[in-house]
């Protein structure tokens, strides 16, 4: 599922108009994104949660020279799905492997 598909679907669901639906997707994915900017995480009960992760910089080799080089730190954001969402997803792994 791309954005404009789950605009559509808000759109569907709600009975709104498309333009109002993406606003408010526009807003929760915004939001989302500045408070990772922030350092602050997100909890969603029964999807999952995101942080922001701290990796520290090291010496690694350069993939064609094979010569060493700085990789810096860096902040990268980091899903964990919650326990709902997972076994919502093992069940229909374990629904269609059994027809």
């Amino acid at each position: 599922m791309v954005k404009s598909e789950l605009i559509q679907k808000l759109a569907e669901e709600a009975d709104i108009p498309p333009k109002i639906a993406e606003i408010a997707v526009n807003t929760v994915f915004g939001s989302m994104a500045d408070a990772l900017v922030k350092g602050e995480g997100i909890e969603i009960r029964g999807f999952g949660s995101f942080k922001v992760r701290e990796y520290q910089g090291r010496t690694g080799n350069h993939p064609r020279s094979g010569e060493l080089i700085e990789i810096p730190s860096k902040r990268r954001p980091f899903f964990k799905v919650g326990k709902e969402l997972r076994e919502r997803i093992n069940k229909i792994e374990s629904d269609t492997t059994n027809s």
